[in-house]
């Protein structure tokens, strides 16, 4: 629940969020500036309309009522003219700041560990940068300014009439105390209305961006009936918390109709009583109460009641708008950020790897890797092979700094990797997954990830010793063929190819391959370890296979068994354990095909 859920306006947010008004402060200061301006202004015509109706249309000055006429149209256009640039430049100032405000989540969303987004729904970031930030534009173009602009028209309202006629004034307001709890009671009810309805957006989104992205496997198991009534139940949510909402507004806004009505009632009666005995001390000193007065307090009754009906929308706008700041800036304040204090950044890396006792856990002491140790020197192959769940995946992960060792140290070419600068470090190692990810963009783009510095023909190079340029070639557009969300109009083995040409561009000194060749057929996979051998001269190389037949001339194998080294070796080293868990999964895989590979 946020924090500004159980009072008013919670300031410190709020001085916060003006931070980002900084930039744009002369825009701010005109549309403040502006809204005094329109408050002040809105009791122009009342005024004139008295004047009109009093002093020349009721004693016959037609040429009087000309000029009166000819005024009213002048300030109404220089009201419109204000009430323009005041609405622009507010909306203009809500949009401004919330640009900046995403960039920063942005970036800073890019900078957090994977550990954050192992417990955090996609779709609820979504909602953050997107939905959670438009309703901090809000407190500028629909809140804050136009709540202040509201409150001064209503106080400058009040205060005109109680100056032209305090009686008048009195009784034409009985009512306003039962409007001001009735707004009381609607921004209390809509306030956690709004709560709910937000609560139940970031649950669709969550939902929709989960079922999208596993549409394959709804349409594979023939889930779609199942799913869809989950869908269902997720969006009927959603419906009921904006109907709830709507339920208020449509009881609201009659309510302060009625009061409306009542308070005009009470004019003209009062008003009309007061005009009878008043006309021969309006005739004597010029005082009283006069048609042209009861008109312009009709006239400014309506603008009291215009912005009180919104004012209690207007301050839930505002509480909504700092709900989502105070969301935003949770995310802002996620402090599962890789520190990166490390300064090394050497001309050459060698690509020698150490871990030296290393423990791991993603959770407290679940331990994951357990006194980890081994040694690849610079050019080595080291392949690392055992069951789901043994640590494979997490020794590389270790390696790339996406989590951080409990105990033990890492090291790169005799440094530990926390020494390194962390970009530095990560341009050192390519790593080449399984599950391929291509961004919606072209091939080349997906090859280089935008990188200015890696050219055209870098790229087609470096296809072609990978084997992937026919292909693409092939492709319409060539290398300006768009790829569309994950790759999903290329197979798997196409994806798997131009990952590892984006691995070779980038020309590391580290290469960890994690189950490179286990989702692609046997035509595509001869092309990819034909790559694999191109990428490896004069690196050091980390491949994780569950095929032994793709590892079988790497320098050393490691098999790890929930977390633990249970042998190291050579291939053929291992093959010669009798009863070791090389040997058994060696067995596993070939004995029982009658292969015999080795």
């Amino acid at each position: 629940m946020s924090q500004v859920t159980g009072k008013a306006i919670d300031w410190k947010l709020l001085k916060r969020v003006m931070r980002y008004v900084k930039p744009y402060k002369v825009t701010f200061v005109i549309a403040a500036f502006l809204t005094v301006f329109l408050a002040v202004a809105a009791l122009v015509q009342p005024i004139l309309t008295q004047k009109t109706l009093d002093d020349y249309i009721l004693t016959g000055n037609y040429n009087g009522m000309v000029l009166m006429i000819a005024l009213m149209l002048v300030t109404l256009i220089i009201q419109t003219a204000a009430q323009y640039y005041q609405t622009y430049l507010t909306n203009s100032l809500g949009q401004s700041v919330i640009r900046n405000l995403r960039i920063d989540v942005f970036n800073h969303v890019t900078s957090l560990r994977l550990k954050y987004f192992d417990r955090t729904p996609i779709g609820v970031l979504i909602t953050r940068t997107v939905s959670d930030l438009e309703t901090i534009a809000d407190i500028f173009s629909e809140g804050l300014i136009s709540i202040i602009g509201d409150l001064l028209l209503v106080i400058a309202i009040v205060a005109y009439m109680l100056i032209c006629d305090w009686k008048l004034g009195l009784i034409t307001l009985i009512p306003i105390p039962f409007v001001i709890l009735a707004t009381y009671v609607f921004k209390e009810a809509i306030k956690s209305s709004f709560q709910e309805v937000r609560t139940q957006v970031a649950r669709l989104n969550t939902f929709l961006a989960e079922h999208i992205t596993g549409v394959s496997i709804i349409q594979y198991f023939a889930r779609e009936d199942q799913e869809m009534r989950k869908f269902n139940e997720v969006n009927e949510k959603h419906r009921d918390a904006n109907i709830r909402s709507n339920w208020y507004y449509s009881i609201f806004f009659p309510v302060v109709e009625i009061f409306s009505a009542f308070s005009l009632g009470l004019l003209v009666w009062y008003g009309s009583k007061r005009i009878l005995s008043d006309q021969e001390m309006v005739l004597l000193y010029g005082k009283g109460v006069t048609p042209g007065l009861i008109f312009a307090f009709i006239f400014l009754l309506n603008l009291m009641f215009r912005p009180i009906r919104q004012l209690a929308d207007k301050f839930n706008t505002l509480q909504m708008g700092m709900v989502g700041a105070d969301r935003i800036f949770k995310v802002l304040d996620t402090d599962e950020v890789v520190v990166n204090t490390g300064t090394l950044k050497p001309e050459h890396i060698n690509g020698e790897i150490e871990f030296n006792k290393v423990w791991f856990a993603y959770n407290d002491e679940n331990w994951v890797l357990k006194d980890i140790s081994f040694h690849i020197k610079p050019g080595e192959t080291l392949a690392l092979v055992g069951a789901t769940g043994a640590g494979k995946s997490s020794t590389i992960n270790i390696l790339n700094r996406f989590y951080e060792i409990a105990q033990g140290s890492a090291k790169i070419d005799g440094f530990d990797i926390r020494d390194y600068d962390l970009d530095f470090l990560r341009t050192q190692i390519a790593t080449v997954i399984q599950d391929v990810f291509l961004f919606t963009d072209t091939i080349a783009n997906n090859i280089s990830l935008n990188n200015p510095a890696i050219s055209r023909e870098r790229i087609i190079a470096a296809a072609k010793e990978v084997g992937a340029h026919n292909f693409i070639e092939r492709l319409p557009g060539g290398y300006d063929y768009n790829v569309m969300e994950r790759g999903s109009t290329l197979s798997a083995g196409q994806a798997q190819l131009i990952s590892f040409i984006r691995a070779l561009v980038y020309d590391p000194k580290i290469l960890v391959l994690d189950e490179a060749t286990s989702s692609v057929d046997t035509e595509t996979e001869e092309l990819i370890q034909t790559a694999i051998y191109k990428l490896m001269e004069g690196r050091t190389a980390i491949v994780i296979a569950h095929r032994l037949s793709t590892i079988q001339n790497a320098d050393k194998i490691i098999v790890l068994d929930h977390g633990e080294i249970m042998e190291m070796g050579t291939h053929q080293q291992l093959l010669r354990i009798t009863d070791g868990y090389y040997r058994k999964l060696y067995d596993l895989q070939f004995n029982s095909t009658g292969i015999r590979v080795g």
